[in-house]
């Protein structure tokens, strides 16, 4: 583990520990599938997915709109129910954990990422890093949110408030926020999606670095064929399935 791994993961709002060791599978599914009832039809956002997520992975599950990668991001996550088949996170079989170990999961074990950033406009980038863990036991200090921002390149701008940014750095904001709340496991759906190429391409080299120099475990969901690219493993998915499965 390298000095700047233990930095961090000493950082964490709720976290329980270190990011885990090399080639820990950290999430395991195994015929997964999220069915959406309705009136008219059953719909399986999610159709009997096997995957295998290890620790260091840097993934992108790439598809068009309504390919299931969503569904699938807030499966990992604990954000949604499984409909049928098993999914393991951090060798717990979410299906049979109770809310509050879900919960637990979610604020200390997990980022999320999303495509609008979500930053509270009167708070400064600092104080928007900070948020998350106003829900810990242990608030997170402005001298760690602010190394925080250093690991996504943007601790000069710290006091910034977020209309003062760019939307490129709005989103690394919103990446800073993440790591407060995670010790291995930051998933982000289009992350880029409000973005021109040029952020774009920036916010993914933050991903890339956070995974290869931390051993953060990153999954990204994006449309982009080119930015999709550019991650160590590309994962396709097409009407709720992994293509080619």
């Amino acid at each position: 583990m390298t000095a700047t791994t233990q930095n961090i993961s000493g950082l964490q709002a709720g976290g329980t520990g270190s990011f885990p060791t090399a080639q820990e599978t950290i999430v395991r599914a195994r015929r997964l599938r999220k069915i959406y009832r309705t009136p008219a039809e059953d719909i399986a956002a999610v159709d009997g997915v096997d995957l295998e997520i290890k620790s260091g992975d840097f993934i992108t599950l790439l598809g068009p709109s309504g390919s299931g990668k969503t569904t699938l991001l807030d499966l990992i996550g604990c954000l949604d129910a499984i409909s049928e088949g098993t999914l393991e996170v951090f060798g717990r079989d979410v299906s049979t954990a109770h809310e509050s170990e879900l919960v637990a999961l979610r604020r200390g074990r997990i980022g999320f990422v999303f495509q609008e950033f979500l930053l509270l406009p009167e708070l400064s980038a600092v104080e928007n890093v900070q948020v998350p863990s106003m829900f810990a036991r242990t608030p997170l200090g402005r001298d760690d949110a602010v190394e925080l921002l250093a690991r996504v390149g943007l601790e000069r701008r710290a006091d910034h408030l977020p209309g003062e940014l760019s939307g490129g750095e709005r989103q690394r904001v919103a990446i800073a926020r993440a790591l407060s709340t995670t010790t291995g496991l930051l998933l982000a759906d289009e992350p880029t999606g409000n973005l021109d190429s040029r952020n774009s391409e920036a916010v993914f080299s933050v991903f890339r670095e956070l995974s290869e120099a931390d051993g953060l475990t990153v999954v990204i969901a994006t449309h982009d064929e080119r930015l999709g690219g550019m991650a160590g493993r590309t994962i396709r998915m097409l009407d709720g399935r992994i293509d080619g499965n």
